[in-house]
């Protein structure tokens, strides 16, 4: 089975950074999209960002000019750096992969906290 392990997420003071790193340790089957998602307290799950081997990412507006997130194909990780961080950031971010044809994956989360 795919098993996606999270790390980087923390509490950090407005305007700050994180980066967050998600690596899938077994590789066992191909990457189609690897990406990112949030859930705050009360809402539903998100899309952040989301990047195909291909380099392409796709990005909520609300993160856009602020947060970026890249690939590495042959370590099978993927990662989301984000700056000028807001009290709105703050929820639990999820990694995700979508294979082809062998399923969508989630990884366990991190807390990301945001402080005023």
């Amino acid at each position: 089975q795919v098993q996606l392990v999270e790390s980087g997420g923390g509490l950090v003071q407005t305007g700050g950074s994180l980066r967050l790193s998600c690596t899938d340790s077994r590789n066992i089957f191909s990457i189609k999209t690897m990406g990112w998602y949030r859930q705050a307290p009360g809402k539903q799950r998100e899309l952040v960002a989301v990047i195909n081997t291909g380099n392409y990412a796709n990005y909520a507006d609300s993160v856009k000019g602020r947060f970026t997130i890249s690939i590495d194909t042959l370590k099978n990780m993927v990662a989301l750096q984000m700056n000028s961080l807001k009290p709105e950031d703050t929820a639990v971010y999820y990694c995700n992969k979508d294979t082809y044809g062998h399923g969508i994956y989630w990884g366990q989360g991190t807390q990301v906290t945001v402080s005023s």
